[in-house]
């Protein structure tokens, strides 16, 4: 029987793909990428770019292609057999990719390279790849003596394992939880919306009354309002205590993650992980991610302790619990401005909200977004789309990328919203090599015979994930390592923030928000509330990821469990400063943290980025607000001078050549409404 994974194919078989398939395909891989390893050192031939740097470039791209389509497969379609496959797999690839840059034959035959007229002589994205690339292996090891590849090389592997144990037990110990509650007047407060999804979730569960999980949707809609305390209790708890203890308790994991983290830049002559993972992003040390972090909590300290004082006075209560925040929040919103956001769902109908998102940057990038039909899926639901350049006239390079979208959140899929690379391509060299990739979610599914509404946030979840796909499959570089998303990642949110601003446009929003019964745009005086209301609680919600960041920074620079004590009371300890109610003692959540640990490196010590990113993507927009949302001068400047350049040039260079200046952080107190 042929294996389906051995064919690096565009349109990729997902309805073949077992979970037999996935480690004799890899072994197969391995073993190919391991012999065109030996070609490259064992090269007769003067060095050259071909024989040396570009062979680097592309000699792991079918096992990458494997392990991206299995990785994908895991987090969307989890069986345990399918898990076992991964699981089993993980250690040999982790440990293959490790040792490249420990490989001294390789670390020769790139600084022999390095020496050369050819090289010396090399300008542009090539120059920067192979600056790039001898950093890279001298961060990662390529000058360590023998024992000291051997300790990094098993720090990696067993980095690589316990990472991806903790995304399983998060996604175990989500789907383990449920509340079924019979008796409708329980139910009080939760919109019609809500009520209709707990129906359907317990029906399709064979089970009377109404289903509620810690999934997205369901969480949401509980603990923002659900008028009955006792429940929300439950349910805050439950959410937030996840993998904090017993069977899928990540308490060790996320110790011995960042023992080995610490012990890693130890190793490699850092002061600790967040220097040795930044030294190549926009912020390059932890001590300047840590001060920007403190310089937007000065800004942001008054103005939080007022929004949580006035919520309190709001409440009528002496003070509030942590899982009544969002409830009164709400509440106190609606007040103000007399807005439910509930209210805007009608108009947010997820086909139609994806299709406007289409026609907006059709015109603002001079793209076209066609749906294609027949393409082989892992899930009904999925669809496929592909992505023309319409500035191209000659149709043979016309496609330059493709992607899926899986909106729904499943019980074999994992929480969140996120985009992945399946296939990165060279359209710049060949017109019949394009990207692929896709993008996923856990929005609102279809209730009954209504399709799926959405909130407004769950818009802006769709933007935001359609400009990371834009960022990857737009992109216009030669050398695979440097194209698309493969950024410094304190710069690769911004082709996805600067996406949710469109969300806010009234040009923008009449293009997709349409009532799905009448087809009437959003009234204005429903638009004027949602933009009044825009800034609520802003102070809140900027400290909410302040915190996140500040937690990050500490675990992986500060945190000694022999001087501090238990990871997850010290993390609370922290989380509290940040907090508009007290937390709980059961309160574990970096326990299912995943954007820090369920990867080698993922988000930690890096999650300021977002925050940092946001700078960026409030003050990039500003050109659009200013000449105009549809612009197509300004949306191909922006097209060619950030989303095609991938890591070309250096991330300040890249924004500077849009913007004509550096990042002014003003931008983004203004719009959070933290300045006047």
């Amino acid at each position: 029987m042929s294996n389906p994974l051995l064919a690096l194919r565009y349109q990729i078989p997902f309805d073949q793909i077992r979970a037999e398939h996935v480690e004799p395909a890899v072994d197969v891989l391995l073993s190919e990428a391991q012999q065109r390893l030996h070609s490259i050192v064992d090269s007769p031939e003067t060095r050259t770019w071909e024989n040396t740097l570009g062979a680097y470039d592309s000699f792991t791209q079918a096992l990458e292609y494997v392990m991206n389509v299995t990785r994908h497969l895991e987090g969307v379609a989890n069986t345990q057999p399918l898990r076992d496959a991964y699981n089993a797999v993980q250690p040999k690839v982790a440990g293959f990719y490790s040792s490249l840059p420990l490989n001294a034959g390789l670390w020769a035959a790139i600084k022999t390279y390095a020496a050369t007229d050819e090289a010396k002589s090399l300008f542009g994205t090539r120059a920067r790849f192979l600056k790039k690339t001898i950093e890279l292996f001298k961060r990662h090891g390529a000058e360590l003596d023998p024992a000291g590849k051997e300790k990094l090389k098993a720090m990696d592997i067993e980095l690589a394992q316990i990472t991806t144990k903790f995304g399983q037990n998060v996604l175990d110990s989500t789907n383990e939880f449920e509340l079924v509650v019979n008796d409708e007047q329980m139910l009080a407060g939760l919109p019609p919306s809500a009520i209709g999804a707990a129906r359907a979730s317990a029906e399709s569960k064979g089970v009377e009354g109404w289903r509620f999980t810690l999934h997205g949707p369901s969480y949401v809609a509980v603990m923002t309002y659900l008028d009955d305390a006792a429940i929300r209790r439950q349910v805050y708890l439950a959410y937030n205590a996840r993998c904090g203890a017993g069977a899928h308790d990540n308490r060790p994991i996320i110790v011995r993650i960042l023992e080995l983290r610490r012990a890693k830049a130890e190793l490699l002559g850092f002061r600790d992980f967040a220097d040795l993972v930044l030294e190549d992003r926009m912020a390059h040390t932890g001590q300047r991610a840590q001060s920007f972090v403190n310089d937007m909590l000065t800004k942001s300290e008054a103005q939080f302790e007022r929004e949580n004082r006035d919520l309190v006075e709001f409440s009528g209560r002496p003070s509030l619990d942590a899982w009544d925040v969002s409830y009164y929040s709400e509440k106190q919103r609606q007040t103000l401005y007399d807005f439910d956001e509930e209210a805007l769902r009608p108009y947010f109908p997820l086909d139609r909200v994806v299709s406007g998102m289409f026609e907006i940057f059709g015109r603002v990038l001079g793209i076209r977004v066609t749906e294609e039909p027949g393409v082989p899926v892992w899930d009904t639901q999925v669809k496929y789309f592909s992505i023309q350049d319409e500035s191209i006239q000659d149709e043979s390079g016309q496609t330059v990328g493709g992607f899926y979208t899986d909106w729904y959140p499943r019980e074999n899929k994992r929480g969140g919203a996120w985009m992945d690379v399946l296939i990165t391509g060279l359209p710049a060299l060949d017109p019949a090599a394009p990207h692929l990739g896709l993008i996923c979610g856990n929005l609102t599914p279809p209730i009954g015979g209504d399709p799926a509404l959405l909130t407004h946030r769950e818009v802006e979840t769709i933007f935001h994930e359609f400009g990371h796909l834009l960022h990857h499959c737009l992109s216009r570089v030669e050398v695979r390592s440097l194209s698309g998303t493969s950024v410094a990642w304190d710069f690769v949110e911004l082709p996805s923030q600067i996406m949710e601003n469109w969300c806010w446009e009234r040009e923008s929003l009449d293009l997709f928000a349409r009532h799905y019964q009448t087809g009437a745009p959003i009234p204005d005086d429903l638009f004027d509330k949602m933009r009044r209301a825009k800034t609520f609680r802003a102070a809140n919600l900027q400290m909410r990821q302040l915190s996140f960041a500040s937690v990050d920074l500490a675990l992986h620079r500060q945190y000694s469990p022999e001087r501090d004590g238990d990871v997850i009371a010290y993390a609370r300890r922290m989380l509290q400063t940040f907090a508009a109610a007290p937390l709980p003692p059961e309160h574990a959540m970096i326990a299912s943290f995943t954007h820090l640990f369920s990867s080698p490196v993922a988000y930690g010590a890096g999650y300021y980025s977002y925050k940092w990113a946001e700078v960026l993507d409030a003050d990039a927009f500003t050109r659009f607000r200013d000449e105009g949302i549809f612009n197509q001068e300004v949306g191909r400047q922006y097209r060619d001078r950030i989303l095609a350049r991938g890591d070309s040039e250096d991330p300040s260079e890249l924004y500077r050549s849009f913007m004509g200046r550096d990042p002014d952080p003003h931008a983004l107190l203004l719009r959070a409404g933290l300045v006047g």
